[in-house]
Parts: structure tokens; sequence; C-alpha cells
């Protein structure tokens, strides 16, 4: 892993490969040359980095104030079993299999997200990103235009309801998996609560740093003001089913021991499926969004 930093750019729009570094013990012009390719990328894979959950928060720390430290997504109780399938949590873990973006449904939505891959099943439990800001570029010049000025709520509780979960049996899930952050001395509290508020936000979203204009979508958007719910349904489901096509998409096989950092703020995910029967262990840090430019937006008068 150590020697010369490299970076290799993925075959699809999005994504890059970074080898020859230590996340742990980064140097000036390392983090330098990282930032920018994050920037320029939107998604960074770093392979066989084996971080423990310390290095991994104060890795992300470098990008900004954290509202999740390291919490540990997986389909394993804390006696070493493996979760039923009817289990609350499993129903919430399951509906990351749509394509979404973190915290869309918060009061101030997500920044970057680092996430590290400690128990992977032998097949399956792949993440996808999918690129926004090449999606937002290859929109017809009649779809732009139709979608600029346009915005839609954001729920988990109505996204996990649409994969048939009730609203407390989301609640429940939430507050199990985000319990142990939670107890963690001085833990960030951004992740504590589910809200059952929608949160308005614009379809097309410019991204605070570099500029560029970007679909922001995924399973949590609903209900675009202004549209009936069946014409809101079906343009949601027409830009994510048209964004989540090749050249936009990576996929990455994980090996325990990876990491990888992609950017909310003009990117979906989402995780593949697999066995239930096997274990998966992933380790998420999440970077807060900046109010001024990640903030809901007032929802409309009547």
């Amino acid at each position: 892993m150590t020697g010369s930093l490299e970076i290799v750019k993925a075959v699809s729009t999005l994504g890059a490969t970074v080898t020859g570094v230590e996340l742990s013990a980064l140097t000036p012009d390392e983090w330098s040359r990282i930032h920018a390719a994050f920037l320029e990328h939107a998604v960074l894979v770093f392979p066989g980095q084996h971080l423990s959950d310390g290095e991994q928060t104060a890795f992300g720390r470098r990008f900004g104030e954290l509202n999740v430290e390291a919490i540990h997504f997986t389909n394993e109780q804390s006696d070493g079993t493996l979760r039923p399938a009817d289990d609350p949590l499993m129903q919430l873990l399951r509906g990351n299999e749509g394509w979404h973006t973190d915290n869309s449904y918060l009061p101030v939505s997500a920044g970057p997200s680092v996430l590290s891959a400690r128990t992977v099943p032998s097949k399956g439990g792949e993440t996808e990103w999918a690129d926004m800001r090449a999606a937002y570029d290859a929109l017809s010049p009649e779809m732009r235009e139709r979608v600029q000025g346009l915005k839609a709520f954001h729920s988990l509780i109505e996204s996990q309801a649409r994969t048939g979960q009730s609203a407390s049996g989301t609640k429940e899930a939430f507050a199990a998996i985000t319990a142990a952050e939670s107890a963690k001395p001085g833990a960030a509290s951004g992740a504590a609560a589910v809200h059952d508020s929608p949160r308005l936000r614009p379809l097309v979203k410019q991204h605070p740093e570099t500029g560029r204009p970007s679909l922001y979508i995924g399973r949590h958007a609903y209900e675009i003001p202004g549209l009936e719910p069946a014409e809101s349904d079906a343009l949601l489901a027409e830009l994510n089913d048209f964004a989540c096509q090749p050249p936009r998409v990576l996929t990455h096989a994980w090996e325990a021991g990876d990491t990888v950092l992609w950017d909310n703020r003009c990117v979906l995910h989402r995780v593949r499926p697999f066995d239930p029967a096997e274990a998966r262990r992933v380790v998420h840090t999440r970077v807060s969004g900046d109010p001024a430019t990640e903030a809901e937006e007032p929802a409309p008068t009547a």
C-alpha cells in the first residue's frame, strides 16, 4: 500500500482508484492530491486500508464536521448470530438497495461519506454509485428545462413505506442502528433520530465547491409540488431510470479492508443484494453538509 500515490480513473464517468498511500498517515501533499481528485471524480476507492474506527473518523474529519462518526451497518447481532429476515433493521438495510443519497431526509443533507469493509459475503453485497453530474449533462434540452426550478420532498419514512415497512418499524430500526454511535462520548448527534417531517429540495443541485450542476433525486424523493401525484411519480422514476445507467455507474466488489469515499452532493449509491445467511459488516462515516448549501428549503405556502 505504501509508495508513490497513484490515481487511476475508472472507465465510467465517475470514480478513481487510489493506491500508494495510507489514509491514516497522509502527508500534506497527499491530502491535497486526494482532495482535488475527490472533487474531480466524486468517488475514490482506496484498496486494502484496514482502517480502525478512529482512523476512519479522523480521515472523515478532514472534510468537515461529522454527523456520523463510525456506524456499523451489519446483519450481525451483538452475540454474533445473524438477524432474521423480518427484523426491522434488516428491512431498513434492504431499503438501501435502492438508489439514494445520504441524509436528504434530514434538515441538512450530507456532504462526503466514507465506507470501509470489515466483513464481506462470498458473493453479492457490492456498492454502486451513479454520477448525477453526468446524468444532468446528458438530459435533453427539453427535460433540462422541465426539471429546472422543480423541487421534491424527501423522507425516509416515505421511502421505507414503499418497501412495506411501517413508520414505527423504520424508527425502531434507525434507533437500533445508531444506538452504539449515539452512546459514544462526544459523538455527533445528527444521526440519532428519524424526522417525521419531509424535507423539500430542488431536483437540480449546484455543487458548492465545483459549481457543477447535478440531479438530486433518489429513492427518498417524492411528491413534486405543483404536479399531480401520478405525474410526480412518473417524472422521478424516469429521471432515476435514465440517470442510473452506464457509463454513469461505478460498481465496487468489496474486499475486507477497502475504504471508499464519495460525494453525496452529486452521486447516488446503493448496495447490491447478498445472501442474508452470510455476514456483512461495513463501517460508515458521514460529513455534515454546509447549512448554507445543504439545508432544506421552505415548504410552499398554500
